[in-house]
């Protein structure tokens, strides 16, 4: 029996990582402080022998030492992320998103872990206007968040070319679907417009709705998650590889598709009207991935469209916020 080690575990993309490995036959170590993680997530996994919780910090690397003992593979979720509260609070965002990080790779090294697999960010590619976005070509950051998440990826290739350590960074671009939490001040854009139409409110869009996005199913990314732990070809590892469904919605669109699902639920949600605000600082105009390095190293096909992944979102949405 392998383990893994999920940072981040408690959180909307670590605690499905968790529960899809445990279905597997995986051990699973989760280390989360619950700044941004919730005990709900992974309340079904507590009674599970394969399951251990430490309840701990990235930044202090007493905890990330005991977390990683015996552990073959690590999936490093544990962030903070928005590029609004990177704004609001550099230092925060920089000490666990780049320091954590690094706490996490020294103990990957010396813990002599197989492989380390860790979320990258679509920020990355910054003010770059190219369609789509391919790994190899970026702009200058945006924010301090996309800072943070590039330094990630430079640090990840060092500490491969210094010690030898295997790792892949995952370009996570707008990851969308059960448990990601539709509250708080920085929350996604698609839980907070489903909780407002929900309680038929006005969703608030930032700017015009012309911005487009490469939203992408939580199923897809677990299936990169997997599919980069696994991989035992060498051209496939100590790179990073765009995270998404290949294809962008405008926000305008999102809002559509959102009435229109939600709608099968509650009918009068078809006729709330949207509101416009300021652009926000530090965002991308246009997202869309090219998903052509990981079809062709990892065998990479997206399970989930927008469309259908809504569904699935929206039904979990439903249920859980009634």
């Amino acid at each position: 029996m392998e383990k893994i080690l999920i940072t981040g575990g408690a959180g909307f993309i670590g605690s499905n990582l968790t529960t899809h490995f445990l279905k597997l036959g995986y051990e699973v170590v989760v280390l989360d402080n619950f700044a941004t993680g919730y005990r709900k997530n992974i309340e079904s996994c507590l009674q599970n022998p394969n399951f251990r919780l430490i309840e701990g910090d990235i930044r202090k690397m007493e905890d990330c030492e005991r977390a990683i003992d015996k552990v073959d593979y690590v999936l490093h979720q544990a962030a903070l992320g928005s590029v609004p509260r990177s704004i609001k609070d550099p230092i925060t965002s920089n000490d666990v998103n780049v320091s954590g990080f690094l706490n996490m790779l020294v103990a990957a090294r010396d813990a002599k872990v197989k492989r380390f697999v860790y979320a990258a960010s679509s920020s990355t590619y910054g003010d770059s206007e190219s369609l789509p976005k391919v790994e190899d070509k970026i702009g200058k950051p945006l924010s301090p968040y996309a800072i943070t998440k590039y330094v990630n990826e430079l640090y990840a290739d060092i500490f491969n070319k210094a010690y030898g350590l295997e790792t892949i960074g995952l370009r996570y671009f707008n990851v969308f679907g059960r448990r990601q939490d539709p509250n708080g001040a920085y929350a996604a854009v698609i839980p907070l417009f489903v909780k407002q139409l929900m309680q038929h409110e006005s969703p608030q869009i930032n700017g015009t709705g012309d911005y487009s996005r490469d939203f992408t199913y939580i199923d897809n990314v677990i299936q990169m998650n997997e599919r980069a732990m696994l991989t035992t070809d060498p051209a496939a590892i100590n790179t990073v590889y765009n995270t998404a469904a290949g294809d962008r919605t405008t926000l305008n669109e999102l809002v559509g598709y959102l009435k229109e699902f939600l709608a099968f639920y509650d009918k009068d949600i078809a006729e709330i009207e949207v509101k416009y605000g300021p652009t926000r600082k530090g965002d991308i105009p246009h997202s869309l991935a090219s998903i052509a390095k990981a079809r062709e190293l990892l065998k990479y096909e997206p399970s989930h469209t927008i469309r259908n992944g809504l569904k699935e979102a929206i039904k979990w949405y439903w249920e859980s916020l009634k």
